[in-house]
């Protein structure tokens, strides 16, 4: 009996053992698993917007008979499964013209000094390199070069597609949707995207600004976690006081993205970049620091 005992306690001990050993294995697989990819970020010169009429940004009279120079970037978004570009600067026409050019009603001047062409090569990448192309937006600044990526998959909002695709729009907003017509290889989604299924890059949905208006989420080993406004903000003080354009599409529904947004930031403790605060696209990582 006392033999039998004995050879039940070995066989209890050895079993307790494997199982203490399986468990102190699992965490080194499960740290493999969950490794952040290395995921990089380039910001590009989209052109330059001389805002001569700001009161448009704000739905009182806080802006009357002020001006204000904005920033236009694009981004490049570095991923071990593939490139994607963050919307596509003013127009390349722009390059070639000797003077900035203002619009029919005076609101705006822009300017672009290169192309999309040049500056990929700047950081070694060319057109073909990109996956995906995304728009914060279809606003004129935002889809500029966005045809040239006809061969890429445009990730976009459905709604945002509709309204921009739809009769009304070709007719009234022709240049608009010119912009965006040659893009023919479409993945529409509804909501909050993924692009690479990780949470490393991740398209979350802001409408008001225009019917399908995104921003973008990204997790970078080196910067942490940081936000791309897109049009939900255009100044710090816009964001400060929640100051809606009057040219937004929906008002209500503008304020409750700023609350989702606000509250998700808060969430992931993240860094945000307004993407037409010339101090913010300062701030950001241009090409030289991965190309040395």
């Amino acid at each position: 009996m006392k033999k039998y005992i004995s050879l039940l306690f070995v066989s209890v001990v050895i079993f307790a053992c494997k199982e203490t050993k399986k468990q102190n294995s699992d965490p080194i697989v499960n740290s493999e698993e969950i490794k952040k990819p290395d995921v990089k970020l380039f910001t590009l010169d989209g052109g330059h917007i001389m805002v001569n009429n700001l009161e448009l940004f704000s739905q009182d009279t806080t802006y009357h008979g002020q001006t204000k120079e904005f920033a236009n970037a694009f981004y490049i978004i570095s991923h071990p499964k593939g490139n994607l570009m963050w919307d596509a600067g003013l127009p390349e026409m722009l390059v070639d013209l000797s003077e900035p050019f203002t619009d029919a009603s005076g609101a705006f001047t822009v300017s672009r000094k290169d192309s999309v062409g040049n500056q990929l090569k700047s950081i070694g990448m060319s057109i073909k390199d990109i996956k995906y192309i995304a728009l914060s937006h279809s606003h004129f600044d935002h889809t500029g070069h966005a045809n040239v990526f006809k061969n890429s998959t445009w990730l976009v909002q459905e709604v945002e597609y509709d309204s921009i695709t739809s009769p009304t729009s070709q007719k009234k907003n022709t240049d608009n949707y010119n912009a965006i017509k040659e893009l023919t290889n479409i993945k529409k989604i509804n909501g909050d995207f993924d692009v690479f299924g990780d949470g490393s890059v991740v398209i979350k949905s802001m409408p008001g600004h225009t019917p399908g208006h995104q921003v973008l989420y990204l997790d970078l080993i080196e910067h942490g976690p940081l936000l791309l406004t897109g049009d939900l903000y255009h100044m710090y003080e816009n964001r400060e006081h929640r100051r809606v354009p009057i040219f937004n599409f929906d008002t209500k529904q503008t304020l409750k993205s700023m609350d989702e947004f606000e509250a998700f930031a808060k969430a992931k403790n993240a860094k945000i970049y307004l993407q037409h605060q010339k101090e913010d696209f300062n701030k950001l990582p241009k090409a030289p620091k991965y190309l040395n």
